[in-house]
């Protein structure tokens, strides 16, 4: 990455407009080199490329891997701009039905297909979309940096306006050389390991940032296209579109999580959302200063506010203080009942606020309600619509918990709560988990009547801890919103007692909803399988599970579903890139004929990370290549760390992501055959994925067993530095062993792509496709294009692949391999990885008969050869710094040569744009 030197003359700040990202380019790159001339002049060469960070002093490195790190970060967001710029473009001048995956096109399309109005206004009634936030450690960059990044990007927003003067844009040029000084001036790195608390607010600060504002918008435009692709017609569309989140309830291995954190992550959740609600109730006040003397008030308004005074101590003197003004004396009561409600959760001190609060967000949203029907019948409909419903829906989406919080464990820890359940009623050992008396204890004790909450007093303090916390999901469903919980999430599933166990530790909590604890359990109950033979098992697991009764009660209740998690991650670190997915496909598959068998429908929630190893890939594609009838309208999925940040840290590419997730599910469910939407199985692709999946399992498994693996793992990349981090309160092992087996498959990716070997996103796939098109000659080469062109889910495997091996250098791995002291590993290892490398990329070519890897992607080609220059001289100073700080037994030195070592791990994650 070259550029020209930038003369120390006066620049005149251009406006920024096209689809071209250059000028953007050009306009953060001068403010850049302002910066470093300003602090570090003897580093603008290296920001030019003129010269390379080998031989600088330590403090020098450090400081030069901070700036390429903030520069790949700027041609980051000069992107996003860029892509915002673009969509607006098409929509000025094409229509909005002409935004690829946007809910124009997918209504148009119906449309134009003969999609009747009321198959649409059915589907929107099941229509559940859930974007799942996690504090998975793999946000590299300290919220108060993604903060100025932001400002950042408004900057440049507003630089796009032709409006300002010269005299005004060169404020706005000196703003944006302010912001990049600070974050120039801000530590980059996390000083300690976050707190559970400190995640907390990091998953808050994009909703107060952006999705309060931008997600009823994002529903609005689904009304909007409604009205277009269906004049006439009458669609109301529900709050289909949340949030849930793991943060501060995801106790899988992490011993931070407790009720205590639990207890308190709801209640700041709860306060997020009454508090801006409370603004938008205080702003409609503002607003609505309507005379009764100007327009007629409707009798049953009337009625409502009546209601409303009464219930205030002091109505009479709200009424007098707005005399006249009906609809400011509403709102004005409902902002009392906030500040009641608030007050409550807050527990703030001074005297508590007079008056009744809300009970739950039922009540307030029938306010709102009561108050938009009264601007319509006063004949004010557009007063409704376009002020009072925002704040409505709002209501509607967020309730009183911002997220729906998911509760997630492991069988470990819920078999031991239950093991000490048994002990305390039963002398001697529990049985077995996996014998046939363990089943008949939890199936007697699901059925006897529960006599009252038990004692926790005498259990050991892990059984207290994990029994408080289903106690914690009765009371807070109760007391604070009935929606304040998602789901219980039991990693590592492995049978039917493991999750029947869960439902009666609930029972023992006393979260079923009677009082006998034998009917109905209102807190679904999530199996999660993550490796490939937990997701071979789970139809048998799920066929079995469905034939218990109080399980079947319990998916009826919760709308005749029943969900099941799949892990991407684990299953890759299991089984490798195509046995992964082809693992994957197949599960949904079988377990959708599960549920359909059952008569209760399998819903999926998809466990994906960010990176292509973790099941991150093109949001409209990843969904389009589901298998049929596995989505029909409801999707889930996890969101995390750095995924969080490129989606939701600016309003419009939130608003952009957003309709793209929900305007794929419904594109799958609208535009697919009979059984729900996406592809029909092909049982000659099957047997082919099936083929390629075993054979590229193979190859992937001999490299897993080779004995000298993790010796070569642990020292030719950074996986035990990348702890020093400090990026997530979770420690990067489940049980604090060595293994690989124990090892989570976050800091396996996450090690394997700074190293730039990148293994976990195509390694097994060219002896997968070498071995098949040795059996089947030149039909299986006819077979294998065709199916390229043909499957969904080839093709988006293939696609993957292509563009990981673009970031593959093997010089580079070469050198990180140098590293490892064991030269019998190191070069057999290697050589391994060497060899299957060329192989997939040979192969990878004859499948798409392309001259290049990923050259039908030239944007992503064009980004990512933008990066390299700079990504590459930063990896190879990684391994110099690596083999220094291993070596240094200087404190003081080694502290200086970690700072820098760490800033080289930052600033490659931000320039793949992905960590974990």
């Amino acid at each position: 990455m070259i550029h020209t030197p930038v003369p120390a003359t006066p620049f005149v700040p251009p406006v920024i407009t096209g689809t071209d990202d250059r000028v953007a380019l050009d306009v953060l790159f001068r403010s850049l080199v302002d910066v470093c001339r300003r602090h570090q002049p003897e580093l603008e060469a290296v920001l030019h490329g003129q010269a390379t960070i080998a031989g600088l002093s330590p403090e020098l490195t450090a400081r030069a891997l901070q700036v390429q790190g903030i520069w790949f970060q700027l041609i980051a967001i000069a992107e996003q701009n860029t892509a915002m710029r673009r969509r607006r473009h098409v929509e000025r001048s094409e229509g909005r039905d002409r935004l690829k995956n946007s809910f124009g096109a997918v209504l148009a399309r119906a449309a134009a297909r003969g999609v009747p109005p009321e198959a649409v206004h059915q589907l929107l009634t099941s229509l559940r979309v859930r974007p799942t936030l996690t504090a998975h450690p793999t946000e590299a960059k300290r919220v108060t940096v993604l903060e100025k990044f932001r400002r950042i990007y408004l900057i440049l927003k507003e630089m796009e306006m032709p409006r300002w003067t010269e005299r005004e844009r060169h404020a706005l040029m000196d703003d944006l050389r302010d912001q990049i000084e600070l974050v120039w001036m801000t530590g980059e790195l996390h000083l300690e390991k976050p707190t559970v608390d400190r995640e907390v607010a990091w998953g808050l600060h994009f909703f107060d940032e952006t999705l309060f504002e931008m997600l009823p918008e994002t529903l609005g435009s689904l009304e909007e296209a409604l009205d277009s692709a269906y004049p006439g017609a009458r669609f109301e569309v529900p709050p289909f579109f949340q949030f849930g989140s793991w943060i501060g309830g995801d106790r899988d291995g992490n011993p931070f999580v407790t009720a205590k954190v639990t207890r308190r992550t709801l209640r700041r959740n709860a306060l997020a959302s009454l508090r801006r609600y409370r603004d938008g109730v205080t702003g409609l006040a503002r607003t609505l200063s309507i005379s009764e003397r100007a327009l007629p008030i409707p009798e049953a308004f009337r009625a409502a506010l009546a209601r409303q005074l009464a219930r205030q101590p002091d109505g009479e003197a709200i009424a007098r203080r707005n005399p006249g003004e009906p609809y400011r004396q509403f709102l004005t009561c409902l902002r009392r009942r906030l500040d009641t409600t608030v007050a409550g959760l807050a527990e703030e001190p001074g005297d508590p606020a007079p008056g009744p609060g809300y009970a739950d967000a039922d009540d307030l949203i029938n306010d709102l309600r009561d108050l938009e029907h009264g601007l319509a019948q006063a004949g004010c409909p557009s007063l409704a619509t376009d002020l009072v419903r925002r704040v409505r829906r709002m209501v509607e989406i967020f309730r009183f918990s911002t997220v729906r919080l998911d509760i997630r464990e492991n069988t470990t820890r819920t078999t031991r709560a239950l093991q000490a359940l048994w002990r305390r009623a039963h002398d001697g050992e529990p049985p077995d988990v996996d014998a046939p008396a363990w089943t008949a204890w939890l199936e007697a004790e699901l059925a006897r009547p529960l006599d009252g909450l038990p004692d926790l007093s005498g259990l050991p303090e892990e059984a207290r801890e994990t029994l408080a916390t289903f106690r914690l999901v009765a009371e807070m469903r109760g007391s604070l919103d009935r929606e304040a919980f998602g789901a219980f999430v039991l990693s590592m599933t492995h049978s039917v007692p493991d999750i029947l166990g869960v439902y009666l530790l609930a029972k023992t909590a006393g979260i079923f909803l009677d009082a006998a604890g034998i009917e109905v359990c209102p807190l679904p109950i999530v199996p999660l399988f993550e490796t490939i033979d937990d997701l071979r098992a789970a139809p048998a697991i799920m066929r079995a599970l469905l034939r218990v009764p109080v399980v079947r009660r319990s998916a009826r209740r919760q709308g005749g579903v029943q969900e099941v998690m799949i892990g991407y991650s684990d299953s890759n670190k299991d089984g490798g890139f195509v046995a992964s997915n082809w693992e994957l496909a197949k599960a949904q598959r079988l377990l959708t004929q599960v549920g359909e068998q059952a008569g209760i429908g399998i819903a999926f929630f998809h466990g994906r990370g960010g990176s292509v190893s973790r099941g991150g890939a093109p949001t409209a594609r990843a969904i389009a290549a589901q298998p049929p009838g596995s989505i029909r309208g409801r999707f889930r999925t996890t969101e995390q760390g750095e995924v969080v940040s490129f989606k939701y840290a600016n309003r419009g590419t939130a608003a952009y992501q957003m309709e793209l997730l929900a305007s794929a599910v419904l594109a799958h469910a609208l535009d697919g055959d009979a059984a729900g939407g996406g592809p029909a199985a092909n049982p000659e692709f099957d047997d082919v994925l099936e083929a390629l999946s075993g054979a590229s399992r193979a190859a992937y498994s001999k490299l897993l067993t080779h004995p000298g693996l993790m010796a070569y793992f642990g020292a030719a990349s950074p996986l035990d530095e990348i702890a020093l981090l400090n990026i997530g309160s979770r420690p990067a092992r489940r049980f604090g062993a060595r293994s690989l087996a124990d090892l989570r498959a976050i800091p396996w990716v996450f090690a394997w792509s700074q190293n730039r070997h990148g293994i976990t996103g195509w390694y097994g796939v060219g002896s997968g496709l070498k071995s098949l098109l040795d059996v089947r000659g030149e039909n299986g080469r006819a077979l294998l294009r065709r199916m390229f062109e043909e499957s969904p889910l080839f093709r988006l495997i293939m696609d993957e692949v292509e563009k990981t091996l673009l970031t593959v250098d093997l010089g580079i791995a070469r050198d990180f391999a140098g590293l490892c002291p064991d030269e019998g590993a190191r070069e057999a290892v290697f050589a391994m990885i060497e060899a299957e490398y060329r192989l997939t990329c040979a192969m990878a070519l004859e499948v798409s008969g392309a001259p290049a890897l990923a050259e039908r992607f030239p944007l992503y080609r064009g980004r990512l050869a933008e990066r390299l220059p700079v990504l590459n001289q930063v990896s190879r100073e990684q391994v110099a710094l690596l083999r220094r700080f291993r070596a240094e037994t200087d404190e003081a030195k080694r502290e200086t040569l970690k700072s820098a070592l760490l800033l080289s791990i930052n600033c490659v994650a931000t320039g793949f744009g992905a960590t974990g």
